[in-house]
């Protein structure tokens, strides 16, 4: 059987149809769909002001790649320059082969590159150290916990070497949604009230972070890498089989087949509950929407059918809404945990 009509430009021949929705498309319209997509949430989310000096946290794999190359065909719109930021964490026979896929990234884009070193960095620690240093403790999976924090500070201090103004890392909607699954299963409601949003705004003197690809499924980061012909390195980690992340990947990847929506919703989950902390089946919950109602001066807005207004804007003249996260602070009470304590 012949392959459908692309939906979009209805003259080439469908070579895919988008996990998520179905649609035939053909290659060239898949990726103009899927970098507008992007596009649509950077603006969408504020997430990268025009004249931004963008660290791109570069790995050398898929998610790395494709956010580096994407955001270079977007730069000229969002009026952004692009720095790449390596991290050479120190793992024999694997960090290597992958930092040389980095380097032949930035010489194709030409793009500027530095590579920053656990070595340098952490006094002369690399993970390979850090895994000798951690063996028979019986805690074999501290490698992942160690890297992820001191690579999360590595690329902090790249970013700042070079002289960016914010940076962006390639998590995709699956990394994003496992990491939900991994808090709901350690229990840390304190980790799933922060994990919420496009990124953290760069308070305590940290840059702002932001996560482009968020809303975009692993499955169109790799559709969008093969149309592309984007080179990249795919290899996992030595590590990695011993990490937890493992067994919530494959968790999800069952949920995924019962349920073809369970990785957004987890994400949309996380959402929800960096609102204040409380679980909640709307956007607000019951606190934060009549908090809202009564900062936007009408006290009836979450009760009964006024909540169907919730989205709508207040009355001309009054204070812009506050964002919903604001609701229970707004009072001097932050949630965290699911209990409320006092500022």
């Amino acid at each position: 059987m012949p392959a459908p009509q692309c939906a979009s430009c209805h003259k080439a021949r469908a070579a895919l149809r988008r996990p998520r929705s179905g649609q035939a498309l053909c290659g060239p319209c898949f990726c103009a769909a899927f970098e507008a997509e992007v596009l649509h949430t950077v603006v969408a989310g504020r997430l990268l002001p025009p004249g931004a000096v963008v660290a791109v946290g570069a790995s050398g794999g898929k998610d790395s790649t494709v956010l580096a190359h994407v955001l270079r065909e977007l730069a000229p719109r969002l009026g952004i320059s692009l720095r790449l930021v390596a991290v050479d964490e120190g793992i024999g026979g694997y960090r290597d082969a992958a930092l040389a896929a980095v380097r032949r990234q930035a010489a194709r884009w030409e793009l500027p590159l530095t590579v920053v070193a656990y070595a340098d960095l952490f006094g002369g620690w690399t993970m390979d150290a850090v895994a000798r240093s951690t063996a028979g403790s019986g805690r074999s999976r501290a490698c992942c916990t160690f890297c992820g924090v001191l690579r999360r500070r590595a690329l902090e201090e790249g970013a700042r070497l070079v002289g960016a103004t914010h940076v962006v890392t390639g998590h995709n909607a699956d990394d994003m949604a496992e990491t939900v699954l991994m808090n709901f299963l350690r229990g840390d409601a304190g980790r799933l009230a922060r994990g919420g949003g496009l990124g953290s705004p760069g308070e305590g003197g940290a840059l702002p972070r932001c996560r482009p690809l968020q809303l975009a499924s692993q499955k169109e980061v790799v559709l969008y890498a093969h149309f592309r012909r984007l080179d990249y390195f795919s290899e996992e980690c030595v590590y990695a089989p011993e990490a937890f992340r493992g067994h919530a990947r494959d968790l999800l990847k069952q949920l995924e087949a019962a349920r073809p929506s369970a990785v957004l919703d987890l994400v949309h989950s996380a959402e929800r509950l960096a609102r204040c902390g409380a679980l909640a089946s709307r956007a607000l919950c019951q606190a934060c929407a009549l908090l809202d109602g009564l900062n936007r001066g009408r006290p009836r807005l979450a009760i009964g059918k006024g909540r169907r207004g919730l989205d709508e804007e207040g009355p001309p003249g009054a204070p812009p809404r506050p964002p919903a996260r604001s609701a229970l602070r707004s009072r001097g009470t932050w949630r965290s945990d699911a209990v409320a304590v006092r500022l």
